[in-house]
């Protein structure tokens, strides 16, 4: 159905009249602050808000032609200079302002942007609407001049993913029971439903967002490892590392092709617009420029729009200074367990809270408009909070409650989209709470398997005594006692390389290869003997370092410990017994998997066969509250196993039906198993919506 000549409404008009008198006002806050600049009569000020208005639309052609030939980059350096440029002509030429200073115009456009933004919270305006305030404008003039509505009907569907990092189930549930999430509220009310899936070991972004945007997320054993081809460690937010993790499990056929667009994703889906994606950052495009970062003209709107990205600015650092009190009120109040909060991580909240949100938004806000057949974009504000401050408290859920302000905001674009949207909200993974592994131990993981590995960690005070992990070890010994006649070889020299039955190549070995590598996600621990050329498996372990997979299990942080064997397969040993993984189920002694969930031997049996795994496996222990210990410095974490990092949320419309086939029953309740089956469910929505052939 088509409505003939669509014409501004009084919302439209009362949008434009907002605009002028939050900018005025603004301009005027700044203009009687700041030294260097006045005003003779407050007309005067509305006149330079009209100027930089109609300045900003004369400069759009020439900037939006050198954000194509500079990309992202150049549109930035391009934007500031135009708002900069726009400012002083302003100030300069209206009568009745005196510009005493050009380096007066700076301060006057941060000092303008805040208390805009201040008066659109005190007349109840959402502020995050001012991002894509241009969007929405420039898409409704669109539609007057063709003269018709953009009525749902006559557009075809497409498919916004919006991925919530790190939110689990259960807290979005608290958050909507709380009133935080008033728009998935409504939503879930009218159309939408609420169910969980199951993010397998390791629960990590990389991990999820490989299955979700891939379908394959096996060549990814945690946030990092070590690579035992490259003879390094691999980070899987480091851009190369990225690429090359990406270049391992695509097809080709992920879920963005042909025509999708990824932002601020870990890897792209095979989509054909890239923005803020860490796997194509380094890889250069078509035309040379780095595909990662996209299109220049994606940005233009956000970096050139008058007053958007000083807000951006100034807002980031109202975060970080937020952030430095709650921290402190933390302290004050003896909110246990806790992290510091201090250092780069302030400023990261800041950026991702702040700046990046507003950037994500006003990204998505421009290809929603400009009618791309899918879309998929990673949100992380929540999950780097929780990760500092714990999964539900009050700073983690009001992040949480931004994010549902941002789907608000989303909301607002859909009826003037390319495209009848369904949207999808889904997390990656939940998080759990808990003290840090070093905070119980005393001391890293790293340190306390060096101690372990070394003859004065092993019979030393540092060391777990015989009388606590001497019988675990007797049991492993009688169970899986080495042979002595399975070879293993050794890529670099230490004190057994010429124990008996066993092959070297210490002469060629390459150098600074260390004798074992540690790396943690989450309450995940991961460790690698980098100097072996091949996986060893517990009787080698045993035979090498007798005291070491016992003396780990029987630290209290420590929930069990995973290994190979030689003839029984994978083995889980705890403080005070151990379980079979593969062949069979048999548990002997207490079983170490008991509070780790319904699918502890699934999920551990499957991540301790991934190509790039761990020597040795841990998880850390899980105590009767769902709490875990992450094996590096944060007091939320996922990654393993315990509390509800693996129970993520995928919300979706009632029309898109999930299949029933692919639903595993998970203690009681049907889910989807993994990210991966996550991922062939949102393909054949794709399907069904014709996005895809």
């Amino acid at each position: 159905m088509t409505v003939t000549r669509w014409w501004p409404t009084l919302a439209d008009a009362g949008d434009a009249a907002l605009g002028l008198v939050t900018t005025a006002l603004g301009l005027g806050v700044a203009i009687s602050l700041v030294d260097g600049v006045s005003a003779d009569n407050p007309l005067a000020v509305v006149l330079v808000a009209l100027v930089v208005a109609v300045g900003d639309l004369v400069l759009r052609p020439g900037l939006r032609l050198m954000a194509r030939v500079a990309g992202a980059a150049g549109a930035l350096v391009a934007g500031l200079a135009a708002q900069v440029l726009v400012a002083w002509l302003a100030l300069s030429t209206v009568p009745g302002i005196v510009l005493a200073s050009g380096w007066s115009v700076v301060p006057v456009l941060v000092l303008a942007a805040v208390v805009m933004a201040a008066g659109r919270w005190l007349l109840g305006v959402s502020d995050s609407e001012y991002v894509i305030g241009d969007v929405l404008r420039r898409a409704r003039a669109r539609a007057r001049r063709a003269g018709v509505a953009p009525a749902a009907g006559d557009r075809e569907p497409g498919l916004l993913v919006v991925q919530l990092d790190g939110v689990g189930a259960d807290v979005l549930e608290q958050a909507l029971e709380g009133g935080l999430a008033p728009t998935l509220a409504r939503w879930l009310g009218d159309g939408h439903r609420l169910q969980r899936w199951w993010a397998r070991v390791p629960s990590t972004t990389p991990a999820s967002q490989a299955g979700l945007l891939h379908g394959d997320s096996e060549q990814v054993p945690a946030f990092r490892w070590w690579d035992r081809g490259l003879g390094r460690m691999v980070v899987t937010n480091h851009p190369v590392d990225a690429g090359i993790v990406e270049e391992r499990l695509t097809t080709g056929k992920g879920l963005l092709t042909p025509d999708g667009v990824a932002i601020s994703t870990m890897f792209s889906g095979d989509a054909a617009t890239n923005l803020l994606v860490m796997s194509r950052s380094r890889r250069p495009g078509p035309d040379g420029s780095r595909s990662g970062l996209g299109p220049g003209a994606s940005y233009l709107r956000f970096f050139a729009s008058p007053f958007v990205l000083p807000r951006a600015l100034t807002l980031s650092v109202g975060e970080m200074v937020k952030e430095l009190y709650q921290a402190r009120r933390q302290r004050v109040r003896g909110v246990e367990p806790r992290v510091s909060r201090g250092g780069w991580y302030v400023v990261l909240r800041g950026v991702s809270n702040v700046l990046l949100r507003d950037l994500n938004t006003a990204l998505v806000a421009e290809h929603l408009v400009r009618g791309a057949p899918t879309v998929f974009v990673d949100l992380v504000d929540y999950d780097e909070i929780a990760h500092h401050a714990g999964p539900t408290r009050p700073e983690s859920l009001r992040a949480l409650e931004g994010l549902d302000r941002v789907l608000g905001v989303l909301e607002q674009v859909l009826p003037v989209a390319g495209r009848d949207y369904r949207v999808v909200v889904l997390s990656d993974h939940g998080q759990a709470l808990g003290a840090p592994f070093e905070q119980v131990e005393g001391r890293s993981l790293l340190d306390l398997v060096r101690a372990l590995m070394s003859d004065a960690g092993v019979m030393g005070v540092d060391a777990p005594s015989g009388e606590t992990w001497g019988p675990v070890n007797a049991l492993l010994t009688s169970m899986f006692g080495g042979t002595g006649a399975r070879p293993t070889v050794v890529l670099g020299p230490d004190a057994d390389a010429h124990a008996p039955g066993r092959r070297h190549a210490a002469d060629d070995a390459p150098g600074g290869v260390p004798e074992v590598a540690v790396a943690a996600s989450g309450n995940l621990g991961l460790v690698w003997f980098p100097r072996l050329a091949e996986r060893p498996v517990l009787e080698d372990v045993q035979e090498r370092w007798p005291g070491l997979v016992a003396g780990l299990a029987a630290r209290p942080g420590v929930g069990a410990v995973v290994v190979d064997t030689a003839e029984r397969g994978l083995v889980a040993v705890g403080p005070r017994g151990l379980a079979l993984l593969e062949r069979d189920a048999l548990v002997e002694g207490e079983d170490p998997l008991a509070a780790m969930g319904p699918r502890a031997r699934a999920d551990l049996a499957r991540a301790a066969r991934l190509p790039h795994t761990g020597d040795l496996l841990l998880v850390s222990a899980v105590d009767a509250r769902g709490h875990v210990h992450a094996f590096e410095g944060q007091v939320g974490s996922h990654g393993g196993l315990g509390g509800g990092q693996n129970v993520a949320l995928l919300v979706h419309p009632d029309e898109l039906a999930t299949d029933p086939l692919l639903l595993e029953d998970v203690g009681g309740t049907a889910m989807l198993v993994g990210a991966e089956q996550v991922h062939v469910q949102l393909v054949r929505w794709a399907e069904q919506l014709g996005l895809r052939p």
